[in-house]
């Protein structure tokens, strides 16, 4: 069944209060709406030419150079984690537009990442959202046996080589999403009571069977079919897309809440004892908040306080709402936890692994 916590009501209830007051006061003073505006429209279009742009090269222009043809995948793939980011992140988030149909519309682009939306949102939205870096809540500390993210976690012999070989997981991670993790979730969350009848689960597998077929007819078959080079190379090729798009997309969220600064929690019993909007701060790191590049490719979600605090409001007011947010912290005597680069922070992130594979677990 669902595993439900309770975060505390009362504990730093006033820092919760005063914050949502100024955010809020922030967009009724600027006279602006919490969704996408302009800015968001250029990212949309941006990222999905730097996704389809790509693909339509390689099916349609006859390219017969095998450096161009990888060329064009690996850019593919930086489209792929950036229209992961920036496009279906914010439209599942329901942040993309104030219009719900804008949001379902561009929510479909999950199915051309080789993602299920449903699954997606049980896992990121509900589970990791509420129940960030907390010990059999959040599902994207646990990586039963081959990464231990949590120093609440089993050690195993093998961990102290994790930031070694964790790579090879981001790696193949969009391509596990693309074929198996569906499956392997659905069934979980039909006994975590997500999915509650036999309809609706059958339902849901039909929609993820044809959004696998329609996936992978699209990137997969067209380019063995139209592309003349060996098929063994247009896999491959196909693979080094989704290595490129794993590790972005890997990376990105795990430089967030994988990292010294952060808390890891085992409630007690069904308690956790602090704020959910303190415990939110104390679980998760930005990075490289000065950098636009890194804001651009990484859909905002280098200010992940911010997003794990306003989940609901688009990514590009998060540079705005990141100083409301520091100095309401620093007010109450509340830390807010950030790496000035992007360098620094896939350093702290290793160096994390590198610990969590050598001190002895807190629990068993």
């Amino acid at each position: 069944m669902i595993k439900r916590y309770k975060f505390s009501r009362q504990i730093n209830k006033d820092f919760s209060v005063e914050l949502r007051k100024r955010v809020n006061a922030y967009f009724s003073d600027n006279h602006l709406e919490r969704s996408g505006n302009a800015k968001m429209k250029l990212k949309t279009v941006s990222a999905l030419l730097l996704y389809f742009g790509p693909f339509i090269a390689i099916i349609l222009a006859g390219f017969d150079s095998l450096a161009v043809l990888w060329a064009l995948w690996i850019v593919m793939g930086v489209g792929k984690a950036f229209m992961g980011t920036s496009v279906m992140h914010d439209a599942l988030h329901g942040a993309m537009s104030g219009k719900k149909p804008i949001n379902r519309l561009f929510g479909f682009s999950s199915v051309a990442l080789g993602a299920d939306a449903r699954m997606w949102k049980i896992q990121h939205n509900v589970l990791h959202h509420t129940y960030t870096n907390v010990e059999n809540g959040d599902e994207d500390i646990e990586v039963k046996y081959l990464l231990r993210f949590s120093p609440n976690q089993p050690l195993y012999w093998y961990h102290k080589y994790q930031h070694l070989y964790a790579v090879f997981f981001y790696a193949v991670s969009t391509f596990f999403w693309a074929t198996g993790k569906d499956f392997m979730k659905l069934a979980q969350y039909k006994k975590k009571g997500f999915v509650t009848s036999k309809g609706e689960y059958n339902g849901r597998l039909a929609k993820i069977i044809f959004g696998k077929i329609l996936y992978f007819s699209v990137f997969l078959v067209l380019p063995l079919l139209l592309v003349n080079i060996p098929a063994w190379l247009t896999i491959l090729m196909f693979l080094t897309m989704h290595t490129v798009a794993g590790v972005a997309l890997s990376i990105t969220f795990q430089l967030a809440h994988v990292v010294p600064s952060s808390e890891f929690v085992v409630a007690e019993g069904e308690e956790i004892k602090q704020n959910w909007s303190v415990h939110q701060l104390l679980t998760t790191c930005n990075f490289a908040p000065k950098s636009k590049i890194v804001g651009w490719f990484t859909g905002g979600l280098n200010f992940q306080i911010e997003h794990h605090l306003f989940p609901n409001i688009c990514h590009i007011h998060y540079p705005k709402l990141s100083k409301i947010v520091q100095e309401t912290a620093a007010e109450f005597n509340i830390p807010y936890h950030m790496q000035d680069t992007l360098l620094a922070a896939v350093k702290s992130h290793f160096k994390m692994l590198k610990d969590l594979g050598r001190i002895d677990p807190v629990v068993a």
